[in-house]
């Protein structure tokens, strides 16, 4: 015979959508920038947030992901296709897929994941009050990091002068490129500015660094950058050219040093916003967070390749050390 308690427990989880139709299901719509190959491990960052936050995919909550690969163009039309289903949130990564949302997406609220300048992109009013229905988690680079990220570089290489600039022109990252020329140049360097629109150009990039004696690189990521992260890094290697990123990423592909705000920490977080909005809360009421967590992933393997060595002040600092 079942027990009293068994029984409450069994009605409370039907209650709470354990047991319940697909219909009462919360639905929560989500476009990653790359593919899934490559960037999986974000998605499954959300879906271990949401999870942390009572919710269970396929039990209390739908989450329907799709994917951008990369490509700035499949932003507009997924979200439009999502859009029009009506989910109860959308969750979305990266500046492009953000400011293709705030075109796209008028009514129904917003996450985004992993902007770097949400109010110079017009997506909020402020940080503290974004005003309309979006809001999310910011990715702060900024001249600080940049200045720290530089600097893990010119410990490496204390020779280096002239630092290329790698960059997708059409992925949203004016205000990182203006940062990145500005740190580079209060710390006495060069920048070199090589744009990268798509595969078939990085080799034209790596030449042009050559042509104008580059001697390390920063590349900035967008959803490109980082969808080709593997051939960014091997170009790197074959050209013999020291390199630190903005993502993790990129140092567990095989680059040189990585400084940033952890990304899939970002991604979790995004959970918290998620929750707060199926419960009643409205974007424009809910501030847009800053990253807390930050990393520094040194690869020892990437610099034996290059004949450098690391110094040891460096590597006590690393959060990460790929052997």
């Amino acid at each position: 015979m079942i027990s009293r308690r068994a029984f409450l427990a069994s009605v409370a989880a039907v209650l709470l959508g354990g047991c319940g139709s697909s219909d009462a299901r919360k639905r929560i719509a989500f476009v990653e920038a790359g593919s899934e190959s490559a960037n999986a491990h974000f998605v499954e960052a959300f879906r271990k947030g949401l999870r942390e936050m009572g919710y269970e995919d396929g039990r209390n909550v739908t989450v329907d992901v799709r994917w951008a690969e990369g490509r700035m163009e499949r932003f507009s039309p997924l979200l439009a296709d999502l859009a029009k289903a009506k989910p109860d949130v959308i969750v979305v990564a990266s500046s492009q897929g953000a400011v293709e949302a705030k075109k796209v997406v008028k009514t129904t609220p917003v996450v985004f994941v992993g902007v770097s300048d949400p109010v110079g992109l017009g997506l909020v009013q402020s940080l503290a009050h974004p005003g309309a229905n979006m809001t999310g988690l910011s990715r702060v680079f900024g001249e600080g990091l940049l200045g720290k990220a530089l600097e893990a570089l010119r410990e490496i290489v204390p020779g280096a002068t002239r630092i290329a600039i790698l960059y997708n022109p059409e992925g949203a990252v004016e205000p990182r490129v203006a940062e990145a020329h500005s740190a580079i140049r209060s710390l006495d360097l060069v920048p070199i500015p090589v744009e990268m629109r798509d595969l078939p150009s990085l080799e034209k990039g790596f030449a042009a660094m050559r042509g104008q004696h580059a001697d390390a690189m920063l590349v900035v990521t967008d959803p490109l950058t980082l969808r080709h992260r593997d051939a960014i890094v091997k170009g790197a290697a074959d050209h013999r050219l020291p390199a630190v990123y903005e993502f993790a990423e990129f140092a567990r592909a095989g680059g040189l040093v990585a400084y940033s705000a952890s990304i899939p920490a970002l991604f979790e977080r995004a959970a918290v916003y998620v929750d707060k909005i199926l419960k009643g809360a409205r974007p424009a009421d809910l501030p847009v967070e800053q990253p807390t967590k930050f990393e520094l992933v040194v690869n020892e393997r990437a610099a034996r390749d290059l004949g450098l060595a690391l110094p040891q002040t460096l590597l006590v600092r690393a959060d990460e050390r790929i052997r």
